[in-house]
Parts: structure tokens; sequence; C-alpha cells
């Protein structure tokens, strides 16, 4: 009897623990399960959160040079420029402090600087500009919105894109910026500005004989300026005539062939280290000959931007001197 009193023990002992340890497996699964519930709804509710936050935010619409409806916070507080002539403009509106990221190329304003890189214009790097936090990332060509454009806006950042090809374009670019950033007023007084040293450079060339102008972008290969480039309006309107205007594309690439039959009267480099003389195929054009080779900083004659009007000014000068003694 003694020994079944003792094995009806030891059964009751190792179904007690047996319970015990079922009840933690048991335990621990309704704790973990309940943990994932928990997790689940505070995620949940944190991206309900931050959906109605950023719907509660106000926001405007400006159509960019595509035509596209662009949404916009009210405030525009943090912006990325991909391109240095919209660097130059965001600064000339007085709102390069709220820029805070730009490209390897944007040089000027020199405090422009000592904003964050993001890569270069052709290459920009997505993630840095989406760990800045823009609300905007202001872009100067149609190309360069394919590659990232959804990336960015699935992220709520608006993507504004500029193609200027006329100098009232350029002067529509910076009415454009200063709207972004709520600084129209200062963007208007740089456009009017602007126009009136434009219309000195045109009243002191225009009684004068235009001059039948090639302005060289690159020599080899040799690229030009064609009908869709604002350079092509900036030479009729410094007084003198673009030989390439009629020319398909805004860059097109010349022949050797097509470049020996223009005949150009002035040449204009735009100066930069592959860039320091003429083509070998204008050495017998009556530029050369007499003399009418003239550079213009590449940074400048190449960026529509308020430094766009200098190169006017330059080129006017070297076109007609005798229009600006």
């Amino acid at each position: 009897m003694a020994g079944l009193f003792i094995l009806e023990k030891t059964i009751q002992k190792q179904v007690f623990f047996a319970s015990l340890r079922l009840c933690g497996e048991n335990f621990a699964k309704n704790f973990a399960f309940s943990c994932i519930l928990i997790f689940v709804f505070l995620f949940t509710n944190c991206r309900n959160e931050a959906a109605n936050s950023q719907a509660d935010i106000p926001t405007r619409e400006i159509t960019d040079d595509l035509g596209r409806r662009v949404r916009l916070p009210e405030n525009v507080t943090r912006a990325v420029s991909l391109a240095p002539n919209l660097t130059e403009i965001t600064f000339s509106v007085d709102a390069g402090s709220k820029l805070v990221g730009r490209t390897s190329y944007d040089n000027f304003p020199p405090e422009a600087q000592q904003i964050q890189t993001v890569g270069d214009t052709l290459n920009p790097n997505i993630e840095n500009i989406i760990a800045l936090k823009p609300q905007i990332v202001l872009v100067s060509t149609a190309s360069q919105i394919e590659t990232f454009t959804k990336q960015l806006e699935a992220r709520n950042i608006a993507v504004f894109v500029t193609n200027p090809n006329s100098l009232d374009d350029i002067y529509k670019s910076i009415y454009q910026i200063g709207e972004i950033f709520r600084h129209s007023e200062k963007a208007r007084e740089v456009v009017i500005a602007l126009r009136n040293r434009v219309a000195d450079v045109e009243a002191r060339t225009n009684p004068a004989k235009d001059v039948k102008v090639f302005l060289q972008i690159s020599k080899e290969p040799l690229f030009t300026i064609g009908k869709d480039s604002f350079l092509t309006d900036l030479i009729n309107r410094a007084g003198g005539i673009s030989v390439t205007a009629n020319v398909p594309t805004a860059y097109p690439k010349l022949s050797k062939e097509t470049a020996l039959a223009l005949a150009p009267e002035a040449i204009i480099l735009s100066d930069s280290e592959d860039n320091l003389e003429p083509n070998d195929v204008f050495k017998n054009s009556t530029a050369v000959k007499n003399g009418k080779v003239f550079r213009i900083n590449a940074d400048i004659i190449s960026r529509p931007a308020p430094r766009i009007v200098d190169a006017l000014e330059q080129i006017g000068r070297v076109l007609h001197p005798e229009s600006f003694n």
C-alpha cells in the first residue's frame, strides 16, 4: 500500500509540473500574440496620425514648365535644387536659407557651397535627397524628372520642373521660384532690374547692323546652340544673329561640313578648359581672320539665371564696342 501511495503522489507531482509547463507555454504564446497585436495597433495608429497630420498641412498648387500641377505646402521651408541656375535664382529671391541640398556644380553665390551636396545634376543621389526631408525638389530639365519622380512623390516630396528657352522664360523661372518660396515681391524686383539692363543693351545695339555669330559650346565634338536655346534669343538681343538659329534642338552637334558653310563674322566661346579656341574648321573664317573671337565665362553664359544678363552685356560690348563708348 505504501508503494502505491508513493507512486500516486509521484504521478500527481508530474501531472502538476506538466500542467505548469503547459500553462507557461500558453502564457508565453498568448503574451507574444498580445505584443504583436499591440505593435500592429500602435504602428497603424502612428501611420494614421502621420497621414492625418500630412493631410492637415495647408497646401497650394503651382504649374511648372511641363504643365504639371504641382502640389506643395503653403510655406516651403526645405528644398533641394538639382541645377546651378535654380540655386542661383533661389538665392536671388532671398530664399537661399531654405535650400537644404544642391548639386556639386552649384558654385554661385559662394554661400551656396555651404549647402549639402546630393550628387551632380545628371546623377543625383535619391537616397541623400530623401534623407534631407525636402518638401520640394527643383529640377531644370524634363529628362531628370522621369527617373525619380515617383520615388519622391510617394514620400510627399513635390517635384517642380523649369525649362526656359528664352530670356522671357528666365524671367518666368524667377517669378516661379519666388512664388514657391512666397518671395514674389523680391522676384518682381529682380526681374524689373534685369529688364532695365536688357532694355539698355537693346537700345544701344538696335541701330547697329546685326553681326553673324557662332557660339561654340565645345570644340571637340563641335556643339553649338540651336533654335530651342535661350542663348539664341540672347544673341539677338545683343545685336547679333546666330548662324545656327534654325538648327533643330537646343544644343546640336555639328558636322565639319555643316560648320564650314556657316561663315560667322564673330565666334563666342563658352570659356572652359576644353573650349579655349575655335574648332579648326573655322580657321579661314572671317571671324578668325579679323580676330573676332571672344570668350565668356561658361558658368555665366550657360546658366539661365540672373547672371545671364551679365553675359548679354558682354556680348553686346564685344559685338558693338562703339555702342558702349
